[in-house]
């Protein structure tokens, strides 16, 4: 058995990093994320360096193949990381690129281990669940938490659940080795039944019951709920879970998340667990937050409506959004900057494709068109039909991933007379492959499973000088080297533009305006000014890398164009 208090104790003295676990108790989807993320956001305020580590229950390797109406928008990693949504969270929040080190699933950590086993790493002992599954946990949470003052360590699930045990024990380890280096915060929910009108404690009491069942105290507990809980709450929590009543924090419901970080300085949050951690209570600085969030939540005179083309929304009578959580982060983060208040129409791509007259009508009514992410033949035709209107009826557009290969298809069927033209995806036979699979080349691609490669993460693409995409870069000083006109952006699909018909595209007005810097793959697509005001699809995911105090230049300019032409359309019809 390996000696883990002394590799605890040594690598704490090499690297003395604090760490705050956050687990959740009552129900799940309380926001142990967000929470997490918000107080790393009130820490870095105080001067310390943050980062972070979620630690999922699945046996998934990562969360690639885990379909979004199930768990949600897979958030995309500079490194190809397919994570949790939550990453998404902490990457926005902390302003810190996440990636592989921060981020673990029960499924590696089992992985791991085992393999260890096979190589005889355990020197041939009985390899039992505990203490090795949890020493795989508390390597990976050192690994993340390396170089940074303060690592914040999420528990996915909630207490009680057999999946997450191992987590907890990772935890009860740590803390018995190194008291004063790691807290716990625990994420409760306390209702409030509309018969009775009052929030209720007796579940969080319960939910701490069962973390004493492990012979863990929590340090503090996060109050979720409709609203601010009450002195009396505290109290009575407190004194039920051992606890003192300042140690009782209030997490109520908020028109934005992006306030939480405000809501937990006024509670003084960050001098409370850094005073828990030993460390110094610096003074807290978070002007350029404060003025986000007025920006957020101030009157917007101007509006705008934005149709979302989608296939991942329903889940039994629910229609959801975080299916496409990076996407609605990213125009809401450029909304804000612009002073815009938009409203997301998601319409059912599948409704497109059967000429269902509301979703025509909704299609009618937008004044901005989107065709994000997509996977499959489901609701193909649908999204092609309303590119094939957007461009037709100059409504602005973007295109992302899939949104740039179906407006390639569109174009080659409705302009260059290619009507089979389509993507091997769909249709392997098809005449003209305008979207096809190459070969494998490590250099460019991963394998994932069942053997089908992929491109994932950053890539790098030279954009064309006098293009769309080449002055929204240049204007914002968003180039990664502007002398060689080069961008990164994130990548997340499996087929590729056909060169064969790139010649054939451009004769007839389509612009490739963004290639890889071998000009091997096309990057971005585009129509010219003259022939419509803004249409602009990236085989990238731009989303993933905004943040609110940073929006992406492409969600700017884009809101900048529907601005613009709604204006026109407005002075046409006072005439």
């Amino acid at each position: 058995m390996l000696n883990i208090r002394g590799f605890l104790q040594q690598a704490a003295k090499k690297h003395p990093t604090k760490y705050v676990f956050v687990s959740g108790g009552v129900l799940s989807g309380l926001g142990k994320g967000i929470t997490a993320a918000s107080l790393g956001v009130v820490l870095k305020a105080h001067g310390y360096s943050v980062t972070n580590i979620k630690c999922e229950n699945y046996l998934n390797l990562d969360s690639g193949n885990i379909n979004p109406v199930e768990h949600g928008d897979v958030f995309l990693c500079d490194d190809g990381l397919e994570a949790d949504l939550d990453l998404g969270s902490y990457e926005r929040f902390l302003d810190e690129e996440v990636g592989y080190k921060n981020f673990v699933t029960m499924g590696q950590v089992y992985s791991s281990v085992i393999e260890k086993a096979k190589k005889l790493k355990y020197e041939g002992v009985t390899v039992d669940a505990i203490p090795y599954v949890p020493e795989e946990v508390i390597k990976r949470i050192q690994a993340a938490g390396k170089g940074y003052d303060v690592c914040l360590v999420e528990l996915g699930g909630t207490v009680g659940e057999y999946q997450n045990i191992i987590y907890y024990e990772a935890y009860r380890i740590m803390k018995m080795t190194l008291p004063n280096d790691l807290i716990i915060i625990h994420v409760t929910y306390f209702p409030n039944p509309a018969h009775l009108n009052e929030l209720k404690s007796k579940p969080t009491q319960l939910s701490v019951k069962t973390l004493n069942s492990m012979s863990i105290q929590p340090d503090f507990i996060v109050g979720r709920g409709t609203t601010r809980i009450d002195d009396k709450r505290k109290e009575k929590v407190a004194y039920f879970c051992n606890m003192e009543k300042e140690e009782i924090i209030s997490n109520p419901d908020c028109k934005s998340i992006y306030e939480i970080p405000l809501i937990f300085k006024e509670q003084h949050f960050g001098s409370k667990v850094l005073k828990k951690l030993k460390l110094s209570d610096k003074k807290i600085q978070l002007k350029d937050w404060q003025a986000m969030v007025k920006k957020i939540y101030s009157k917007k005179d101007k509006k705008l409506t934005i149709a979302i083309i989608a296939k991942y929304i329903k889940s039994g009578d629910f229609e959801l959004k975080d299916s496409y959580a990076s996407l609605l982060e990213a125009i809401n983060h450029a909304a804000w900057q612009e002073g815009v208040e938009i409203k997301i129409s998601f319409i059912d791509a599948e409704k497109l494709e059967k000429k269902d007259k509301k979703a025509l009508n909704e299609l009618e009514k937008a004044e901005g068109i989107i065709v994000p992410i997509g996977w499959g033949k489901r609701g193909v035709e649908g999204k092609i039909n309303a590119i094939q209107y957007a461009r037709e009826q100059k409504v602005p557009y973007l295109g992302l991933c899939y949104g740039m290969q179906l407006a390639s298809i569109e174009f080659a069927r409705n302009v260059l007379g290619l009507k089979e033209a389509h993507t091997k995806e769909v249709n392997p036979k098809t005449k003209h492959p305008i979207i096809h699979a190459i070969p494998f080349d490590k250099k460019y691609q991963k394998i994932k499973s069942n053997k089908s490669s992929m491109r994932l993460g950053a890539y790098d693409c030279v954009l064309k000088k006098d293009t769309l995409a080449y002055r929204i870069y240049k204007k914002h000083h968003a180039f990664k080297n502007e002398k060689k006109a080069l961008i990164s952006e994130r990548h997340r699909h499996r087929f590729e533009f056909n060169n064969q018909y790139r010649q054939a595209l451009e004769k007839k007005g389509f612009i490739i305006s963004g290639t890889s810097p071998d000009d091997f793959f096309v990057e971005v697509i585009e129509l010219s000014k003259k022939d419509h005001p803004f249409f602009l699809a990236t085989q990238s995911h731009p989303e993933y890398k905004s943040k609110p105090l940073t929006p992406h230049p492409i969600f700017i300019e884009y809101l900048k164009a529907i601005l613009k032409e709604s204006e026109k359309k407005s002075k046409k019809k006072q005439k």
